[in-house]
């Protein structure tokens, strides 16, 4: 397997994953022994006909589901044996996770749905949490929508939301189900870009599933599946477009933290 940054230790590590479905007194297979890793630093698509295990298969690196056989070791962790309680605070801390479908708290503003896994995960003081949501806000260029509901903005603009919330906690891992699947081709292109730029510039490892065939073939390496095994694992000649945001500063502990603003670079980010 390649090794990405130095790193000997994988941050994804698939380990003979079968997931098997009850169907009335049968079953079916959907995963068939896959195994592959993912070493920090990597963007990772995964691509592959509809009904085919994809979702499932990102299901499995981030807790939402269990495989019938297999281990799932991710950020260190035995995803595969852990309980609930031990899932969710692994996930509020290690994993950040962006939906098809944004997945946002209608009665809460912007703001607040990306306060959430802070507060979840106690991290930062009451102040800090709103001064990093602000920021992230802000990253993703939605600072002057902060108070708004997610009903009350564009479908472009949940998505934008949801990544801020999915990196409030400063997770080192991000996995996305179908990013821009909603979204018109001039966003869904921004969407990704603003993906690039995480990976590339802050270090984030990111598994992301896409039926996008052109926004694949822009990420460095493609995982295909098709019934249920790996077809294919190559890697892409890609030439990365540059996006310019504005990143909130770490704090003292690594975490990016919204209490410090100077040394910020400020730049735009597109609407």
């Amino acid at each position: 397997m390649s090794q990405l940054n130095g790193s000997k230790q994988p941050i994804i590590d698939m380990r003979n994953i079968v997931k098997r479905f009850p169907v009335g007194n049968d079953e079916i297979t959907i995963l068939h022994g896959i195994s592959f890793d993912v070493y920090p630093g990597e963007f990772v698509s995964i691509v592959g006909p509809s009904g085919n295990g994809k979702s499932t298969l990102l299901n499995m690196v981030t807790g939402i589901d269990r495989p019938s056989d297999g281990e799932v070791i991710v950020t260190g962790k035995p995803v595969h044996s852990m309980t609930e309680n031990e899932l969710a605070k692994w996930r509020g801390q290690e994993v950040g996770i962006i939906f098809q479908f944004f997945q946002m708290l209608p009665s809460l503003s912007l703001l607040q749905n990306v306060t959430l896994p802070m507060e979840f995960a106690w991290m930062y003081t009451r102040a800090e949490r709103r001064e990093r949501a602000m920021e992230l806000l802000d990253m993703v260029g939605l600072a002057d929508q902060a108070t708004k509901l997610p009903g009350m903005v564009s479908g472009g603009q949940q998505q934008r939301a949801a990544i801020a919330r999915a990196l409030a906690t400063d997770p080192p891992l991000l996995v996305a189900d179908e990013p821009t699947g909603n979204l018109d081709a001039k966003t869904a292109g921004q969407v990704f870009d603003l993906f690039m730029k995480l990976v590339e510039e802050q270090g984030k490892t990111m598994l992301m599933v896409t039926h996008d065939a052109e926004l694949a073939d822009r990420i460095p390496r493609k995982i295909e599946i098709v019934n249920g095994n790996i077809a294919t694992d190559t890697r892409n000649q890609v030439s990365s477009k540059k996006v310019e945001v504005e990143t909130p500063a770490p704090n003292g502990n690594g975490h990016q933290n919204g209490a410090h603003k100077n040394g910020h670079k400020k730049e735009a980010v597109p609407a």
